[in-house]
């Protein structure tokens, strides 16, 4: 997702003069590129997440559009204060990115694992959430919120992403991409699982159940409707996501099912306790600790589906 960000990112600031990137001291190797092609629109502006997020408000304050990148938590949670009294009360034009989301650098321990990220951005008053399943929707989404208007909060994985989607797709913020057919269950992913999400797919449809599958890459605004009509067309609501369960896109899609009275069908959260890791290691490994492996998900999946299939 990383590689798709910053040519993205290259593409739109050829188009638009607005564009500025501000970096905490890190990047070396995919950042040269932009600092090089425009070093008066590019600024390092050190370890120091606080005075990154103000300097990146006072350019938006200016009419300027103005993405700060950093490693997970770094840019967001290190500088909430700032990000909630700068960027979200002035409404300013700053797309803070997230690299790293989830447990991409797990080995490096828990002030590196982005597992409540989600949950705070999407508390912020006025800040839109997203969140690409693959490289591809990766590129749109940095388009899409270099596109629109105020805050917004971009969370990518690292690198090596699978890429899901094969087709071109229409990426529209706030709507989300229905990857697969199905009137078995609904699962409902974000983030760097959609890949899993599909293979778990694969499995289920092998053991005779169809499964939806719905890339909710926008957490905030939530693509309701899309929630709403696989709450009624399916026999089960589960979402998939590499984050906490309080909060993200669990917490998002219970809010909106009970407010709307569509909470009778089945419903399950799959993605992290609210707990810091007490174990480390890579991606993978600590993705099989916490269940959230291909495996893990179908193991789970299939009793559910099959205490509500109808005969």
């Amino acid at each position: 997702m990383r590689g798709a960000f910053f040519k993205a990112v290259l593409d739109v600031a050829e188009r638009d003069e607005r564009i500025f990137l501000l970096v905490g001291d890190l990047g070396f190797g995919v950042v040269e590129a932009f600092a090089e092609r425009f070093p008066n629109r590019y600024l390092n502006v050190g370890v120091a997440e606080q005075n990154l997020t103000g300097i990146a408000t006072g350019l938006a304050l200016s009419g300027k559009i103005v993405f700060t990148y950093s490693i997970a938590n770094f840019p967001t949670l290190r500088c909430l204060e700032q990000v909630r009294n700068d960027v979200c009360y002035h409404s300013a034009n700053v797309k803070i990115v997230s690299i790293g989301g989830g447990f991409s650098y797990g080995s490096l321990g828990m002030t590196h694992h982005a597992t409540e990220d989600l949950a705070i951005m999407r508390a912020l008053p006025g800040m839109t959430v997203v969140a690409p399943g693959d490289p591809v929707e990766a590129d749109h989404a940095t388009r899409a919120v270099a596109a629109w208007p105020g805050p917004c909060y971009l969370r990518l994985g690292r690198a090596g992403e699978a890429v899901v989607h094969q087709a071109p797709i229409e990426f529209q913020i706030g709507k989300a991409i229905r990857v697969r057919e199905g009137d078995d269950i609904t699962l409902i992913t974000t983030g760097g699982l959609l890949h899993m999400a599909v293979q778990a797919a694969d499995v289920l449809a092998s053991k005779g159940f169809q499964t939806r599958i719905l890339s909710m890459h926008t957490i905030k605004p939530l693509d309701t409707a899309a929630v709403l009509t696989a709450a009624r067309e399916t026999r089960a609501v589960v979402t998939l996501e590499e984050h906490s369960v309080m909060g993200g896109l669990g917490g998002a899609v219970a809010e909106f099912l009970m407010e709307a009275g569509e909470g009778r069908g089945a419903f399950l959260r799959l993605g992290l306790p609210s707990d810091f890791s007490p174990v480390i290691g890579s991606q993978n490994y600590l993705r099989a600790h916490y269940g959230l492996t291909v495996a893990s998900i179908v193991k789970t999946l299939v009793p559910l589906v099959e205490s509500i299939r109808v005969p």
